[in-house]
């Protein structure tokens, strides 16, 4: 097998990824369900019980949230400002695409994967962070390692950690993200005129329906997605997700698939997985898990880990 084809054997990842030579019609498919599975819902909201459109209004932003990471790749046309605008509308409102994608691709550099001092979606602490913090935090850091504590948590956690540094950028007078934030201002325009104006739907009704539990929704995903291993195979997660699951995260469950192979569109993972499975499984040291249900059963009330980075306790 070519070393390309070999697991472990990361290929550099361009600024933003590889354009496709044709439309992946696909994932245009996906962007229309999204959005008109969206405006329905929003539609219908006053008919509609809440139990109902929480599991939906989530299902659907966290989908439009695995949408975004398509188009952080490059996907689905060959131009860039046509994959941006397609996911334009900020369903969960909370962070910018173009930071989004800054971040994501630098996470990307799998050499630093998981290094919280290098890797910006790491969810480790390193020593110093780690000895600055109270009994309470650290309590509170163990609670976000099990799944109800991402779930519970997560959310918060990510909207105060990003928000408290855009805000301290801002004031120290780095205006480098401000374009970013207007095209961002635009986006949670086009969804709030929508959501509030058009269909009448309350705020709070929106952000408690499905953003917070969106958002929440998505760090299920991102929940075991990486450990922190000396081999950069064995960093990143197989979860061999149910069709809602996988449809739901683009089959960004089949993780050490991606990283090895980041400019693969989502529906062709699977075939590519399927064919190399026991060498992907060979090569991740054993990080797999057979679907969800297994990770909820395990890791539910149960930390995953601690959350200060193995390596500062080495």
């Amino acid at each position: 097998m070519p070393a390309e084809d070999r697991p472990g054997q990361h290929p550099a990842v361009p600024p933003r990824g590889p354009l496709p030579r044709r439309i992946e019609g696909l994932t245009l498919v996906v962007a229309a369900a999204i959005y008109a599975g969206f405006g329905a819902l929003t539609w219908f909201h006053e008919i509609l019980p809440w139990w109902v459109m929480l599991p939906i209004g989530a299902y659907l932003v966290a989908w439009h949230g695995s949408l975004q990471h398509e188009v952080t790749h490059g996907h689905p046309t060959p131009s860039a400002l046509a994959n941006e605008l397609l996911v334009l509308p900020s369903l969960w409102l909370w962070i910018p695409f173009r930071l989004y994608r800054e971040t994501h691709l630098a996470h990307h550099n799998d050499a630093q994967l998981t290094d919280p001092l290098a890797d910006p979606e790491s969810y480790y602490l390193d020593a110093a962070s780690w000895a600055k913090t109270g009994p309470l935090t650290r309590a509170l850091l163990r609670a976000h390692n099990t799944l109800a504590g991402r779930i519970v948590l997560g959310p918060l956690r990510c909207l105060m950690l990003f928000y408290r540094g855009e805000i301290a950028r801002a004031f120290g007078g780095d205006l480098s993200h401000a374009r970013a934030w207007a095209i961002h201002a635009l986006g949670v325009t086009l969804v709030l005129a929508w959501v509030m104006g058009i269909c009448q739907m309350p705020l709070w009704q929106y952000l408690v329906l499905f953003v917070y539990p969106g958002i929440s929704l998505s760090l299920v995903r991102s929940f075991l997605e990486h450990q922190a291993r000396p081999e950069v195979s064995e960093r990143s997660v197989i979860i061999e997700a149910g069709p809602l699951m996988s449809l739901l995260f683009l089959n960004n469950n089949l993780h050490l698939v991606h990283h090895d192979k980041p400019g693969l569109p989502w529906y062709r993972i699977p075939a590519f997985y399927r064919q190399r499975r026991a060498l992907f499984l060979a090569s991740n040291g054993g990080y797999y898990y057979k679907g969800y249900s297994e990770v909820f059963r395990r890791y539910f009330l149960r930390a995953k880990e601690q959350p200060l980075h193995p390596s500062a306790t080495a």
